[in-house]
């Protein structure tokens, strides 16, 4: 697979998600507009709380996006000074991380980024320290530090 192709096929798949997401949102929205319209206190009600979702939806979307090019932009930046991570961890030969080694390295970046709490490239590195380990939450908690130290530096 060349190296665009490798690129843009999940933003593709991922702006055809967010397209299909919109449309159910935009199908949700008018249900509900229709039955905020009826003027019963039933369907005034339910119209009210079916609007309520694709409000929510709309926001964890955007979001996501914003954290997504926010992270590429920093991928971008450390790539440009020749200091992206490459991710050296020894692999399962069906291509999982070996959790045992992530977790070895893990330490390392974890004290880095302690070390230095304003510095966002530590906070990057360890938010895939984080999601090599396999916790994905706390690797996006990292990742949106870094982002939030990124747009503020």
């Amino acid at each position: 697979m060349t190296a665009i192709r490798r690129r843009w096929l999940p933003r593709l798949g991922a702006m055809a998600l967010t397209g299909l997401l919109g449309l159910y949102v935009a199908l949700v929205a008018s249900r509900a507009v229709a039955l905020m319209r009826t003027g019963e206190p039933v369907g005034v009600a339910l119209g009210v709380a079916f609007l309520v979702l694709p409000v929510i939806a709309i926001w964890f979307v955007v979001r996501e996006w914003r954290l997504a090019v926010a992270g590429q932009r920093m991928a971008d930046e450390l790539a440009g000074q020749g200091e992206l991570q490459v991710d050296d961890l020894p692999r399962s030969p069906s291509g999982r991380i070996d959790r045992a080694a992530a977790r070895v390295a893990f330490e390392d970046v974890r004290r880095e980024a302690e070390a230095n709490r304003g510095d966002w490239a530590a906070w990057y590195r360890l938010a895939f320290a984080y999601d090599a380990a396999g916790d994905r939450k706390r690797a996006r908690e990292a990742l949106r530090r870094a982002a939030g130290l990124h747009r503020a530096g």
